[in-house]
């Protein structure tokens, strides 16, 4: 199990992980908070591969408007943290913290939300839906037959291991896979590529577009030791402009 302990500004304790899709929305626990949290709690964030000094989202049940994910934060009852429409921005340490008096009092509760967000070349304009079991999102792009294109799945996160690490010590695996959950490595058709970069695994497919491919789906998956955690589905969905020529010839 991957136990990572911060020692980074004043950030101190164990890390759950949390794995989401970009397009969903998460939920993020205090599982210390007592009954009048919202008045003694301070939700703060991190990212060591973003940002310099930590950053203050919600303090004493208020929203810190200068923040930029603040439209999208909203505190429960209970003090857990709710993120709507999680981007690949989000990824990093998310902290809640207990405060007397203006002293902090007792262990952080330290949550580390990793986010696996999927891009397209060329570049599109997809829409993004999600699906409540076993997490995943989705996308649409317009394009057509005969064209190069290439998904890049991006898993993010700044646990600052490597892919590697996360593969051999976690067996945190990415995988482009069909409808049917055919891992697509097997198919001479498309081109798999692994690759890693600081705070990011990586795994593209590329592959020439055919008639056929019309409403076809790929899915990007994020495996933990064999359980699925979360996953990012991509649809080709050619123009009606094409499917009207590809029908009179």
């Amino acid at each position: 199990m991957i136990t990572e302990i911060y020692c980074v500004s004043g950030i101190s304790g164990e890390a759950e992980n949390v794995f989401i899709s970009s397009g969903e929305n998460v939920r993020l626990s205090c599982n210390n908070a007592l009954s009048d949290c919202k008045s003694k709690y301070t939700w703060i964030y991190y990212n060591r591969f973003r940002h310099l000094a930590i950053v203050e989202l919600i303090a004493g049940g208020i929203k810190r408007k200068d923040t930029e994910r603040h439209e999208r934060l909203s505190l429960e009852s209970d003090c857990s943290l709710n993120i709507k429409n999680v981007t690949e921005e989000d990824y990093g340490s998310y902290t809640c913290r207990k405060y007397v008096n203006g002293q902090q009092q007792g262990p952080d509760e330290r949550v580390s939300l990793n986010v696996l967000h999927v891009s397209v070349s060329p570049s599109s304009s997809p829409s993004s839906s999600s699906s409540s079991s076993s997490s995943s999102s989705s996308s649409q792009t317009e394009i057509s037959p005969g064209r190069s294109v290439t998904l890049s799945c991006q898993l993010y996160s700044d646990i600052g291991f490597s892919c590697d690490h996360w593969v051999s010590s976690e067996g945190v695996e990415l995988l482009w896979v069909n409808q049917a959950g055919v891992d697509l490595k097997t198919d001479s058709r498309y081109q798999i590529l692994s690759s890693s970069a600081p705070g990011h695994c990586i795994i593209t497919l590329t592959t020439t577009l055919l008639n056929e491919d019309n409403n076809r789906e790929w899915r990007c998956q994020l495996t933990r030791r064999n359980q699925l955690k979360t996953s990012v589905r991509y649809t080709v969905k050619y123009s009606v402009v094409y499917m009207w020529h590809y029908v009179l010839n």
